[in-house]
């Protein structure tokens, strides 16, 4: 059985024995050896994984966003709790950030939107008019310092 078989098999076994194979193998650069099925199974997963977590960070930010702008009965009680909540999420978002991610982000804004706008209207009841499309930029949404 061939070093590339071995490491085929131990995918389906030991996925972190598996992992440091691999880099292993890469860092030696025998790419030969290499379970390229997996590999590339595995970094399809990582994007996917990334484009998820920013998306998430990216509606977390446009919830409290419009709840601060535009849920004007409940600011005074919840003000301070979103501007934290908001700014958490900038944090968080911003350590993941990567050209691509922004890029990503993007290009999908309208649709990460769309799902902060579904929650903020059921959260309100329905009883505060939301624009129906985004009233942010990117720019503004990522500043850590922003507020509508």
């Amino acid at each position: 059985m061939t070093q590339t078989n071995d490491l085929y098999s131990l995918y389906e076994v030991d996925n972190e024995k598996w992992l440091a194979q691999t880099l292993k193998l890469l860092k030696e650069k025998k790419l030969e050896n290499l379970d390229l099925d997996h590999l590339i199974e595995e970094l399809e997963a990582v994007i996917r994984r990334d484009k998820l977590t920013v998306e998430s960070f990216l509606e977390q930010i446009i919830r409290h966003l419009l709840l601060i702008q535009y849920w004007t009965e409940e600011y005074d009680y919840n003000a301070n709790h979103w501007q934290a909540e908001i700014m958490s999420f900038r944090t968080q978002i911003n350590e993941y950030l990567t050209q691509n991610l922004r890029n990503h982000l993007q290009e999908n804004q309208a649709k990460v939107y769309q799902k902060a706008l579904r929650y903020v209207r059921k959260k309100t009841g329905m009883m505060v008019d939301f624009p129906e499309d985004c009233p942010y930029t990117l720019e503004q949404l990522l500043a850590q310092d922003w507020l509508p």
